[in-house]
């Protein structure tokens, strides 16, 4: 007679990993990406009206911190080499901000394919109705300001090199001018959501700092919309010639 075969232990349930790429591919990762490539594209806003706020101390100094930029990193980089890699991180974050918005905004409408019929102020606010396209406008903004006083393609005054004259020149046309402050307008917004925004998913939003929290981005954003208007109304008025 065979002695009878003793019970085999119980296997516990195989738990999965969570892997680099399953945490990108999650609707949270898709926000912490927003987040974290949204503080990247402030901080540069930041750093950008500092550096734009110089033309109030006139040419010379506009074009000397203008100059400065390519020249940064000698003799141990070459002329413009930290600027061009300045700018591909700025392009890297702006396409992964796109993307990671679009992919956020896609599972809030698939998992809410009926709209909501009324917003009370209470659960939503005018810069947050506005984010999506306030993105989109900005995304356009950048390049026409891009062609405007970077490449010169649609400043008729363009000089190269003269950082300042070819900001006169483009502000000194009121269209331009009105069309730039409506674009800072909507960069205001966008701040403020977004500052706030990136606070609560990066885990910075919670009681009781919650509402002073609130209250400090949308005094940035109107701190840095102010700054940048400061420019063109300067030129219009004269004050910056």
């Amino acid at each position: 007679m065979t002695p009878p075969t003793p019970p085999t232990a119980p296997t516990s349930p195989t738990v999965a990993t969570p892997t680099r790429s399953g945490f990108v591919r999650s609707l949270v990762g898709k926000k912490v990406i927003m987040a974290v490539t949204g503080v990247i594209l402030f901080l540069f806003v930041v750093g950008h009206l500092a550096g734009n706020l110089k033309v109030f101390e006139g040419p010379a100094d506009f074009n000397a911190y203008a100059e400065g930029l390519r020249t940064v990193g000698a003799p141990f980089l070459a002329r413009g080499q930290l600027l061009w890699a300045v700018r591909a991180v700025l392009l890297v974050s702006v396409l992964l901000h796109i993307w990671a918005a679009i992919a956020v905004t896609r599972a809030s409408w698939a998992a809410r394919p009926i709209g909501y019929h009324a917003l009370t102020r209470t659960e939503t606010t005018y810069a947050a109705r506005t984010m999506r396209w306030g993105g989109v406008i900005i995304f356009l903004y950048v390049i026409y300001h891009l062609l405007d006083l970077t490449f010169g393609a649609v400043n008729p005054s363009f000089v190269p090199g003269d950082v300042y004259h070819n900001l006169v020149a483009s502000f000194e046309r009121w269209p331009v001018s009105a069309v730039y402050i409506a674009a800072v307008i909507v960069v205001g917004l966008h701040i403020d959501h977004g500052l706030w925004s990136a606070f609560q998913t990066l885990g910075l939003n919670r009681p009781p700092t919650f509402r002073w929290r609130r209250g400090i981005a949308a005094a940035i954003a109107v701190l840095i919309t102010a700054g940048y208007v400061a420019i063109p109304v300067a030129v219009l008025t004269g004050t910056v010639r």
